[in-house]
């Protein structure tokens, strides 16, 4: 039985700030504390403070049509501008995206995204929307929004809300949309694009005067509050091979770090940053941030494979057989709560000037 999935959180009545207590509502920047590890008698430890270990953490499939693909290295690839992302679109990928969604909400404890403009968007764009969760269940939660969702394989679901729909474009390319958006929506893009800058521009000319954009995304590299981190370990081996491949690519993993710069840089006012941690097991001491790197353990762990192989083979030459061997010295890592590794994930929005 996998871990009760959160609730999405009540949205915030007009006049509440959509923040947490504590920032302020100029520009600033929203920092967890730092994680206190949790006593295990050795590696193989189970998480008796949750009652539940990773072994149990599943998920069904929701996503299964996909119409356009490429074969590489046993798994399946989008067809539309054939080898500009590099994570596959088949049924073991989509049922990852979907603990990932599970994920960001337990993460955010309920929450789905932070623009203050959000709650009022009548036209919203979910970029890179992948099997669409996050589209539909922001569409069933806002029916007076009509919801767009844009991405390069077509593995969405035929029956959505009738305020919610989904096309298969290419958004490097030029933007073709006749109507402005109130509010623009990425999460985990990072990496899927050549040109930040460019993204952020197109973005901005396509939002009304005051709307907003918001992006997620997963910082490089995964970091330790204490020293159980080490350059030996094949985890740390794993992430410098990742940043090197996705810099061979043009297309860089750690981009994400100047998300708030870019924003202010085009000219959005109102810019926001906020960080959250994804340990990367059940290492942590705390019950939330245990629960969390658990989840880590099925999005990131369970989906080892698909996260890896596209970016080493394309970005650093491996063969399909390499990284399988190497992998299950990763996967061993990311098992260990004897390391105190975590991703950071930040969250960027701000607002288009009135002007």
């Amino acid at each position: 039985m996998a871990p009760k999935s959160p609730s999405p959180g009540k949205s915030p009545k007009s006049g509440e700030s959509p923040s947490p207590p504590g920032e302020t509502p100029a520009r600033g920047e929203s920092v967890e504390a730092p994680l206190v590890a949790d006593t295990f008698d050795d590696a193989s430890d189970g998480d008796s403070a949750l009652g539940i270990d990773d072994d149990q953490l599943s998920s069904e499939s929701l996503r299964s049509s996909i119409y356009n693909y490429q074969q590489e290295n046993g798994r399946m690839y989008h067809a539309l501008s054939k080898g500009k992302y590099i994570l596959p679109n088949d049924e073991d990928e989509n049922q990852r995206l979907d603990i990932q969604n599970y994920h960001f909400l337990l993460t955010f404890e309920g929450r789905r995204c932070f623009a203050p403009g959000a709650e009022t968007a009548r036209r919203v764009l979910d970029v890179g929307t992948g099997t669409g969760i996050w589209a539909i269940e922001f569409a069933d939660e806002h029916p007076d929004a009509d919801v767009i969702g844009v991405d390069l394989s077509p593995i969405q679901p035929d029956f959505v809300p009738p305020n919610c729909q989904f096309e298969v474009d290419d958004i490097e390319k030029e933007w073709t949309w006749s109507q402005p958006f109130d509010y623009i929506f990425s999460r985990m893009m990072v990496g899927s694009f050549s040109d930040w800058d460019g993204y952020v521009r197109q973005a901005s000319d396509n939002l009304v005067p005051g709307g907003w954009i918001e992006m997620i995304d997963c910082l490089f590299p995964i970091e330790t509050d204490d020293d159980t981190l080490s350059d030996d370990q094949a985890i740390s081996k794993w992430i410098k091979l990742l940043i090197e491949a996705s810099a061979n690519l043009g297309r860089p993993l750690t981009d994400a770090k100047h998300h708030e710069q870019r924003l202010v840089d085009a000219g959005f006012i109102n810019v926001h940053r906020k960080t959250f941690k994804w340990p990367t097991n059940s290492w942590p001491k705390d019950r939330h941030h245990k629960e969390v790197g658990l989840w880590t353990l099925a999005n990131i762990g369970g989906g080892l494979e698909g996260l890896s192989m596209a970016l080493l083979t394309r970005g650093c030459g491996w063969s399909k057989d390499e990284v399988l061997a190497f992998l299950t010295q990763v996967r061993k890592d990311l098992r260990d709560p004897r390391i105190h590794a975590y991703w950071p994930i930040v969250v960027v929005y701000g607002q288009k000037s009135l002007a």
